[in-house]
């Protein structure tokens, strides 16, 4: 997989966690690993930079190497607040970039051509910015959005807006489909997202379900 040297990602790491039981449900344990680190694998190959959007103590996500970008909104305004900060790092430190990807860190199982079809969207539509919807409904938080809506953005939040949706809605975003992707012999949505303690222990049987199949193929080899 190539990455497009335009765009920019960033992993929006920044929630309060309250269904998770507080803490950081991006760093929980996923086969092994965090939750994090599997939003890393399947969007970093995608993209020319990436960072994490995260408040507080940056050094909990220092074992990830990259770049961790704090709000420049206080009050801990939300996904926007992520996307303001984002764009504001691409702009000044991913350089050549263009458009920035936002992603939730709780969503492992991204699709692995999810920039590559924001990318056709927008040629296909002559629209500038675009939002992923699955058949679980709108996901404004993973969206690809160009940098120079950044104006847009700060005016939107000082005048209190706060909801992702409906600053995409107003920008004109384009509503890209995505189907269901399979995962341990069951349908899911390609942004399954790790909200509660049983959200987990799904994705951790899904995947420890996917494991035991490839490894039943191995041995038919």
């Amino acid at each position: 997989m190539e990455p497009h040297s335009f765009v920019a990602g960033v992993v929006l790491a920044g929630g309060r966690s309250s269904r998770m039981g507080g803490g950081d449900k991006c760093l929980a344990p996923l086969a092994g690993r965090p939750v994090l680190a599997h939003v890393i694998e399947r969007l970093g190959p995608q993209l020319s930079a990436l960072a994490i959007s995260a408040n507080d103590e940056p050094a909990r996500f220092a074992a990830f190497g990259l770049p961790i970008i704090a709000d420049r909104i206080v009050g801990h305004a939300g996904p926007l607040a992520g996307l303001h900060a984002g764009l504001a790092w691409a702009k000044s430190c991913a350089a050549g970039a263009s458009h920035l990807v936002t992603v939730a860190g709780d969503t492992p199982f991204l699709p692995h051509d999810l920039v590559e079809r924001f990318l056709a969207a927008l040629k296909e539509t002559g629209r500038e910015l675009c939002v992923a919807r699955s058949a679980e409904g709108v996901h404004p938080v993973i969206g690809l959005w160009p940098i120079a809506i950044a104006g847009d953005l700060e005016a939107a939040l000082d005048r209190g807006l706060r909801k992702a949706g409906a600053f995409a809605e107003r920008q004109g975003a384009v509503e890209v489909f995505f189907p269901p992707a399979e995962l341990g012999g069951r349908a899911i949505d390609p942004f399954f997202n790790i909200n509660r303690p049983e959200d987990l222990a799904l994705a951790n049987a899904l995947l420890d379900q996917q494991a035991k199949a490839s490894r039943i193929d191995a041995a038919d080899l």
